[in-house]
């Protein structure tokens, strides 16, 4: 085996990162001549497990055991490591999720193995693996290169496009055994709340609205704008690192190298200049808009449309031009 895959999934549901991330390995294992799997680890989670085959693994580690349920990372990363040991991939990827990067981190750790964690891109160099992340507050990008193996990487949601599922792909289901960590249990999932109910996610939208240092003359008013554009189109609102760090928009908003990549068909860029660190994490949209009162602002260089003028002006006349053309 080339590459193992973690999918990650909650309550039998893969995360759509995890399909991302297993697109890009379908390609590098194809590069390397080499076979891809994925590991599938929960408690009812065979659907997942099938639909791995689909997005591209050929061989499907399925552990499916009621003391996999809820996500605690002792008991995952000891079956991980498990299938590490057992089966002795090159390259093993994680999704850079909340999860995945805990998990990620733990079986690195206890296997002495090499991690480049939050990347944003994977390449081979000589047949070996390469990442690249966001160092110095995304300020630089770097390439990692790896002494050992297994080389590991977790990697940021939207880096890779997701990849179409393929119904008529053949390939194996494994069911391995779920391994008790040696310390035993030592964390107890209760339960689950769900927090800002109606909002689209910012990572999975279709259409993203942002607002950056352009709002600084009425920082509230500005991103009520933003957002009342955003919630006409059915869009998510975002931000500038900017505009985070001057206290505009909380950080879950922040789109960038240090905040989320985002891949939408549509992103409207609204008083941001563009900084480098911005394109990294939205450059990849299909279609992006750029109200900037600069002519010469950056983000007018990577903007399929620009408009020239104050977003405190073009985007209520924007919002109220869609509300009347969208009903």
């Amino acid at each position: 085996m080339s590459i193992l895959v973690y999918v990650e999934q909650f309550e039998g549901k893969a995360a759509p990162v995890s399909w991302e991330v297993l697109g890009k390995a379908r390609e590098l294992a194809n590069q390397m001549g080499g076979k891809l799997a994925a590991a599938v680890l929960g408690s009812g989670v065979e659907a997942v497990a099938k639909e791995a085959i689909s997005f591209g693994a050929d061989t499907v580690y399925l552990v499916d055991d009621p003391s996999l349920a809820a996500f605690r990372v002792d008991p995952y990363a000891a079956t991980v490591e498990a299938l590490i040991k057992a089966h002795s991939p090159k390259v093993v990827l994680f999704p850079a999720t909340a999860r995945g990067r805990d998990l990620s981190a733990v079986v690195a750790c206890d296997l002495n193995a090499g991690l480049a964690a939050d990347c944003s891109d994977l390449t081979l160099v000589n047949g070996e693996l390469a990442a690249v992340r966001p160092v110095f507050s995304g300020n630089l990008l770097t390439t990692i290169r790896f002494v050992g193996s297994p080389a590991m990487a977790s990697v940021r949601p939207r880096s890779f496009p997701a990849p179409a599922a393929d119904p008529a792909r053949t390939g194996e289901v494994v069911r391995s055994a779920a391994v008790a960590p040696a310390g035993g249990y030592r964390e107890e999932v209760k339960g689950f709340e769900k927090t800002a109910a109606g909002e689209v996610s910012l990572t999975d939208a279709k259409i993203i609205v942002s607002g950056g240092r352009g709002v600084a003359k009425d920082p509230a008013l500005g991103f009520k704008l933003i957002k009342e554009l955003a919630d006409t189109l059915g869009g998510a609102m975002g931000a500038s690192r900017a505009a985070v760090d001057a206290g505009y928009i909380p950080y879950k908003h922040q789109v960038g190298q240090t905040g989320k990549t985002v891949r939408p068909d549509l992103y409207i860029a609204c008083g941001i200049s563009g900084a480098i660190q911005h394109l990294a994490g939205m450059g990849s949209s299909k279609i992006i808009v750029a109200i900037n009162k600069d002519p010469e602002a950056p983000i007018f260089s990577v903007a399929n449309y620009g408009i020239v003028g104050d977003l405190f002006e073009v985007v209520p006349a924007l919002t109220a031009e869609f509300k009347k053309r969208l009903g």
